[in-house]
């Protein structure tokens, strides 16, 4: 075991996190949950959604059995619905095509939807103790700053010759611990990092160059209406959006890019008025999104599979976006 895996080791069984719920009664199918959560999450957001998801699908195969709506749902407010799509369709092809069982080795992972070389490594290190390399974020940032280094391949040739052959599961969650607590991407605190001492952006007092930073630019603007249309009866028209494009899978209000064209096509609709505004951002884009309010009088024609009045004072188990909960609530509480 090398010196670096063996200081990261003890820091870990000291200082590191043993009591996070995918930490407890691990297999590969929580691991797997918990690595798609996280990514681009935050721990603290993460656990609770973690934490029903698995009380609703304890299994892979009650995943597979599941719709999409179901697994929408659950996800609600936790962003970047790809990944809950993906985690839904590997679920079905590791029930039909490798009977129930997880694959435990990196080329077939890496095969599954919305797994990458990281996740894989992730779930072979921490579920089945196997020696292989995670390079998340905050592994790559601690990685990044010891060895001065902001060239990905050689990133992950040292991310794999320092994964010890004993207790790599340790190790795996040891690294991405580090990253998380102490060699943070701003403030780090070095002080209490185990291998502040051989760390090559603390000794050249160069921290702030590693990783290198992502150039910041200036995000496009676009605009859109979404429309709470109800019925006499108080139910509101939804629709469910595309699998592809931002909110795939998910029910959502009516979209238009101006007054006239809701009016075009529904001419009945009556006491329209403009609610507050507000943006949502993505990663490549602000959304100035303005919901907008009205009643039909008359009956539309002929619905869609993927469309329907919904009565909202009623539970429902729909897949939201952020924004359309945000609106929907808005509406429910006014």
């Amino acid at each position: 075991m090398s010196a670096f895996s063996q200081k990261v080791l003890t820091w870990f069984k000291k200082h590191g996190r043993k009591d996070l719920p995918w930490q407890q009664d691990i297999s590969p199918y929580r691991v797997w949950v918990s690595e798609i959560m996280l990514q681009q999450t935050q721990v603290s957001t993460v656990i609770p959604y973690y934490e029903r998801f698995m009380k609703r699908f304890p299994d892979v195969k009650s995943l597979a059995k599941a719709s999409e709506d179901q697994v929408l749902h659950l996800w609600t407010g936790l962003g970047y619905y790809a990944r809950a799509r993906n985690l839904h369709r590997a679920a079905k092809i590791i029930v039909t095509e490798f009977n129930n069982t997880f694959p435990d080795t990196l080329e077939t992972l890496q095969l599954l939807p919305g797994i990458g070389r990281s996740t894989a490594g992730a779930i072979l290190s921490i579920s089945f103790q196997k020696p292989a390399a995670v390079l998340d974020g905050n592994v790559k940032r601690v990685l990044s700053r010891y060895l001065a280094v902001n060239n990905l391949d050689m990133l992950w040739n040292h991310a794999e010759a320092f994964v010890p052959q004993k207790n790599p599961h340790h190790y795996a969650q040891a690294m991405m611990d580090l990253g998380a607590m102490i060699c943070t991407r701003t403030k780090p605190k070095c002080e209490l990092c185990p291998l502040e001492k051989s760390c090559e952006a603390s000794l050249t007092d160069r921290i702030s160059e590693f990783p290198t930073k992502k150039s910041s630019k200036i995000l496009p603007v676009k605009q859109t209406i979404l429309l709470v249309l109800k019925n006499k009866t108080g139910e509101v028209l939804l629709e469910k959006r595309p699998s592809r494009g931002i909110w795939g899978g998910l029910w959502s209000l009516p979209e238009f890019v101006d007054t006239d064209a809701i009016r075009q096509k529904y001419p009945s609709l009556k006491s329209l008025k403009t609610l507050q505004s507000f943006r949502h951002t993505f990663s490549h884009y602000h959304l100035d999104i303005t919901p907008m309010e009205g009643v039909i009088s008359s009956k539309l024609g002929k619905m869609g599979e993927e469309q329907g009045w919904f009565d909202l004072r009623k539970p429902t188990k729909l897949g939201f976006s952020a924004p359309v909960k945000k609106i929907l609530g808005g509406v429910l509480d006014a």
